[in-house]
């Protein structure tokens, strides 16, 4: 069965090397003490730009992701019911139902009698690949700790998602690899300078739920040269190695086309090798496909109108995106107010 496509609403993606996003800081850890009623808390969570490696590992519950942190973000506000409201919270824009759900989850677990407002914002379009969906559930998550003025590091925020969907990991900074479907952290990878990503969109949107639903089962030699992968991407990342970077997401992009045909994954490699690329990397369930280069690259947007006119025949659009670098996004940390009791998953 395909992947679920349909029109895409929300942010344009930048088009040129000028409107590359500069980091943006992350928000304020929740100051210890008494917390004053109906205090406003927020959070934020960066995307990824699809994943520098997924496939499935030779063990049970062997499906995982290496996150590719990006910088774009999503936001999010909550304010919190006036005292004797009652629970319930009402969440904008209203189709956000998900995280309206996270929000339900941490307040209970808090002990919280009344519900509030959440506001969710974000640059990140849905249904691309680039964690938007993953980037307000932990944004929430935030959001209402900061509100209630409790502590929720990043094993508390995969207990709230795994109730909901598979996530991506960006509760987890840097670059990691995890366990999408489990929602569980498997290892820290590290981090890499910012990088350019020259992506391809083949417009319209995938519903990752669905597509992890209908994915087919991954053969054994696979899972073994996943493994290897893995191995592989772990030393590079710790090496700043980028040319092995690029050379293991390329794989991994083209072990995925075997199963599932991505149109101009030949034309991408190609000009690829013209731009003097890193390598490909690919929303595994999305509809962007990039070529990694310097962020600071002085020919990024020779190199941009070059990839865009290789792929006019192709349809779509073109985007440049930037990757997180080194020391960028971290979450900032702080003695915890109090702790709520974990979720009851569902």
């Amino acid at each position: 069965m395909p992947s679920v496509t349909r029109p895409v609403p929300g942010a344009e993606l930048p088009t040129s090397a000028a409107e590359l996003p500069a980091p943006a800081a992350e928000p304020t850890a929740p100051v210890p003490g008494t917390v004053p009623a109906g205090r406003t808390g927020t959070g934020r969570a960066f995307g990824t730009f699809g994943e520098l490696l997924q496939g499935a590992l030779p063990e049970p519950d062997g499906d995982f992701l290496v996150t590719f942190p990006l910088a774009r973000w999503s936001t999010a506000t909550f304010r919190p019911a006036p005292p004797g409201t009652g629970p319930g919270v009402r969440v904008l824009p209203a189709h956000k139902t998900k995280a309206r759900r996270v929000a339900e989850a941490v307040l209970a677990a808090a002990g919280a009698a009344d519900g509030g407002v959440l506001e969710i914002s974000a640059d990140l379009p849905e249904g691309k690949g680039l964690a938007s969906s993953s980037a307000d559930l932990v944004a929430t998550v935030r959001a209402v700790g900061d509100a209630l003025g409790i502590a929720l590091p990043p094993d508390r925020a995969e207990d709230f998602l795994r109730a909901v969907e598979p996530s991506d990991g960006v509760m987890h900074d840097g670059i990691v690899a995890f366990h999408h479907r489990t929602v569980r952290l498997r290892h820290r990878l590290g981090e890499l300078p910012p990088l350019a990503v020259i992506a391809h969109d083949l417009g319209g949107q995938v519903d990752t739920v669905a597509h992890n639903r209908t994915a087919g089962p991954v053969p054994a030699a696979d899972r073994a040269e996943y493994a290897r992968l893995l191995d592989r991407l772990t030393r590079a990342v710790a090496r700043t190695d980028l040319p092995e970077v690029g050379a293991v997401a390329t794989r991994s992009a083209e072990l995925h086309a075997a199963r599932r045909p991505r149109p101009g994954l030949d034309r991408l490699r190609r000009l690829g090798r013209d731009t003097g690329g890193y390598g490909l990397v690919l929303a595994h369930s999305g509809t962007v496909l990039g070529i990694l280069l310097d962020a600071d690259d002085p020919e990024l947007d020779a190199k941009t109108k070059h990839v865009r006119d290789g792929c006019a025949a192709l349809g779509g659009t073109v985007s440049v995106h930037r990757s997180l670098g080194t020391g960028e996004g971290r979450t900032p940390t702080g003695p915890p107010h109090r702790r709520p009791a974990h979720p009851t998953e569902n």
